[in-house]
């Protein structure tokens, strides 16, 4: 009978494990190949290819790409740690198969999906409910960036008029910081989420409850170091995507960009998506917001627009879809039927 058991349980996770790998695939190969624009994206590649420099320039997005997803993974095996302890390399091999999985589900949620399956003793509720303390981290740090380049942003684009006297401007950053504050203040206090469930349920579903004490297990310090990390990929991806602007040839001043870009992912991280069509998304939001700094439509329309497509399109490919294909390989090592779950 076990054993029989243990044969359905690999045929199981085999068939489940071949599922994902084509889905990737195939989500991968209609977000890129399938695209009108591509063969424009293509030419635009090779015209700059011969340039001086650009080799490599892309040589040191994709380095900063690594260095994106290593510290994700560190992230990841810091806050996992708590109940089961892991190597950094398994930790990226989960990272990277999170985002293959993420690759086709919605605001990335295969990314919990990918990384728990990895583990071997612990709970799967458990599993996802640290990685999303991970996350929870790396959208506060989102969200803050967003809110200041948001401030800056209206302060700098749009007439005194809009705002009656500063009145309704000085209301937003009143009612921002206050969000952000509060925001800060819950994540660092993950263990009232604990508190709050132990309340909720009380005598009911005791098995949630002991999943939801995870919340706990973090102090004000622990959760400080998430945060450090997630800015420091914030920063990585961030400079990734100036880089590329430089490399197609959109000239503008960091400062500049770097609002620009935060509106960008501020906007990307509140739209609900799946990263078959963020690709999509993500080049309007971009070219929306740079449309403000080259005011000039003679310009804009030219170089400049296309510049700013093929730098996003680039981004998406360097950071998700040359990782998901990666992650792929990772795939079989995920065991979605255990014998202890």
């Amino acid at each position: 009978m076990l054993k029989n058991l243990s044969k359905l349980r690999k045929k199981g996770n085999l068939i489940l494990q071949l599922l994902i790998f084509a889905a990737t695939c195939i989500f991968i190969y209609f977000q890129v190949f399938s695209k009108a624009d591509f063969p424009g994206f293509i030419g635009v590649i090779k015209k700059i290819s011969d340039e001086p420099g650009v080799p490599s320039q892309f040589l040191f997005i994709l380095v900063l790409m690594l260095l994106n997803w290593c510290l994700e993974a560190v992230k990841w095996k810091f806050l996992i740690g708590k109940i089961e302890k892991i190597g950094f390399f398994k930790a990226l091999q989960a990272v990277l198969a999170g985002v293959s999985i993420s690759s086709f589900t919605p605001n990335r949620t295969g990314e919990f999906i990918g990384r728990v399956f990895i583990l071997k003793k612990s709970s799967v509720v458990e599993g996802i409910l640290i990685t999303l303390v991970g996350s929870m981290g790396q959208l506060l740090v989102t969200v803050v960036a967003g809110s200041a380049s948001l401030l800056v942003f209206v302060m700098h684009y749009f007439t005194e008029a809009v705002f009656s006297h500063h009145y309704i401007f000085i209301g937003m950053t009143v009612l921002l910081v206050v969000f952000n504050l509060l925001l800060l203040g819950l994540y660092l206090n993950l263990s009232f989420l604990a508190t709050l469930k132990e309340r909720m349920l009380k005598n009911r579903l005791k098995k949630l409850r002991r999943f939801f004490r995870v919340f706990a297990l973090y102090r004000k310090r622990e959760l400080l170091m998430v945060l450090l990390l997630s800015l420091m990929r914030y920063a990585v991806f961030s400079t990734q995507f100036f880089l590329l602007l430089q490399v197609f040839d959109v000239r503008i001043p960091f400062l500049s960009a770097l609002i620009l870009i935060s509106l960008t992912y501020f906007i990307m991280a509140v739209i609900p998506t799946v990263a078959l069509t963020e690709l999509g998304i993500r080049g309007s939001v971009a070219l929306y917001f740079f449309g403000f700094f080259f005011d000039q439509p003679d310009v804009f329309e030219g170089t400049v627009k296309l510049g700013i497509l093929a730098a996003s399109t680039s981004l998406w490919l360097i950071n998700i879809g040359l990782p998901a294909l990666l992650g792929t390989i990772f795939i079989f090592r995920l065991q979605f039927f255990r014998a202890r779950v």
